[in-house]
């Protein structure tokens, strides 16, 4: 899996016709800074309004996820959410001018093909991985519907679906990295009973509904009277079930395509969550309106972690900065560079690293045979780091000065010693204004608080000093 974000080189557009609403629209992916997410934009709707691919969004399940914000709907995400991240982009902005993206084939592939076809570009942020951190649960006894989120430093999806149909059969599908997406998933097609699709008419669904953009399974015998009334209904001249099981010859391009699809369609849902996971997705009979709330129930889990706000420093991972990319920026030098990696960093928060040892020289003369990291010198790492974030607001940082002007609230929670491993994590609590920064700022050693702060700090220029 990508350890930095990704967004796409180059805008590309993909046209079609909505599954559902039956309304042609162009979908355009845009390119987008880091920490931006997945945003869509109903470019035909007066002031275009964004609608954030959230969960907590979703307004419809009515055969597909449908998401409502700032008074625009966007119906059938899941298919183009599923795309992305099975591609590992991590930033986009994709704009409609109409309500439902194309469903095109009734895959992710002609998704897939026109972002590749742009191609990735990596961005100088680490993704923000939600790690599952115990089996997340989510079980409806009247559809039999079971999922679990397990705990897995990767992202593997199995699904297993059984609709009690001689046709389809018990089915399963999975991928063990997500790198498998592009060649194992994405080409796989939705999927409909023939006795669903006049119910689907009559709710005013799948007007865009072709036989070039879904597979029918036809699981009963059928008159050739019911077949005229489906040409009619499907606005064709004749259909009918030349081979066993499947409407007018359709050849499946898996022989668990369904399954697989499934699969699709629980990636794109879970996507909502708005994090790229890591765990492992076991899930029995899904489907969108189970899809959704097993994604709210993992984002809450999610929130409550983030209350904690403890940052996760995987020390296998490249950081953002080294220690000698820190020190082109810092003016500080030997004894006082006092912060060795960042490991996140983006407009408006920043997180560094700090490894203390017993070769360190204020353990000569602070507390003598009882080395504690001085309050002080903590202070001054986290201004240190938070100097990083303020500098990252300039495009020439080399050339600019940081001073600090004042210090608030500062607590002490928790003596620091050698071994230690300190996370600084730094944010600002306004926008810089005139030069001016204010952040909050706390530290971390095993998951604990050890010390916080709110501090500010003026940017000038070393020429105008």
């Amino acid at each position: 899996m990508n350890e930095k974000q990704h967004t796409i080189k180059a805008p590309v557009t993909v046209s079609g016709i909505g599954l559902h609403t039956g309304v042609m629209a162009n979908m355009t992916f845009l390119p987008a800074p880091a920490n931006h997410g997945y945003k869509f934009q109903r470019i035909d709707l007066p002031g275009q309004p964004i609608v954030d691919a959230d969960v907590d969004n979703v307004v419809d399940l009515s055969r597909g996820t449908t998401i409502e914000q700032n008074g625009a709907r966007v119906n059938t995400v899941e298919h183009t959410l599923a795309a992305l991240v099975g591609l590992e982009i991590d930033n986009v902005l994709i704009q409609l001018d109409g309500p439902e993206p194309p469903i095109m084939d009734g895959s992710s592939i002609a998704f897939v093909e026109s972002l590749q076809e742009v191609g990735l570009e990596e961005q100088n942020a680490l993704r923000n991985f939600f790690e599952i951190p115990e089996g997340i649960f989510y079980k409806n006894g009247e559809r039999e519907v079971e999922m679990a989120a397990l705990p897995l430093n990767d992202y593997r999806v199995t699904v297993m679906v059984d609709y009690q149909s001689p046709v389809l059969g018990s089915q399963h599908a999975s991928i063990t990295n997500i790198n498998q997406f592009p060649t194992e998933i994405a080409s796989c097609r939705t999927f409909c009973f023939l006795h669903e699709l006049e119910t689907l008419y009559k709710q005013n669904l799948i007007k865009g509904g072709d036989l070039n953009n879904a597979i029918v399974v036809v699981d009963r015998v059928v008159s050739e009277e019911e077949l005229s009334e489906l040409a009619t209904l499907l606005r064709k001249p004749k259909v009918e079930v030349k081979k066993e099981g499947i409407l007018n010859n359709v050849d499946l391009r898996y022989k668990n395509e369904p399954a697989r699809h499934k699969l699709l369609d629980l990636i794109g849902d879970l996507a909502l969550i708005g994090r790229p996971l890591k765990g492992q997705i076991l899930a029995a009979r899904p489907g969108h309106a189970a899809n959704v709330a097993f994604a709210k129930k993992i984002k809450k889990v999610m929130q409550e972690a983030a209350i904690q706000n403890v940052p996760v420093y995987d020390p296998t991972k490249e950081p953002v900065m080294d220690i000698n990319r820190i020190t082109q920026i810092l003016p500080h030098r030997f004894p006082f560079v006092l912060i060795d990696k960042i490991i996140y960093l983006d407009e408006s928060t920043v997180i560094g690293v700090k490894n203390v040892t017993m070769n360190e020289h204020q353990f000569e003369g602070h507390f003598p045979g009882n080395p504690v990291y001085p309050g002080v010198y903590q202070i001054e790492s986290m201004a240190q780091t938070g100097g990083i974030l303020v500098l990252n607001t300039v495009p020439d940082p080399e050339n600019y000065w940081t001073y600090f002007l004042g210090i608030d609230k500062c607590r002490f929670r928790k003596k620091v010693i050698p071994g230690d491993t300190i996370i600084f994590k730094c944010w600002l609590l306004a926008p810089i204004k005139r030069g001016i920064a204010k952040m909050q700022g706390q530290a971390f050693v095993n998951g604990k608080v050890v010390m916080e702060a709110e501090m500010s700090a003026s940017i000038i220029r070393k020429d105008n000093v």
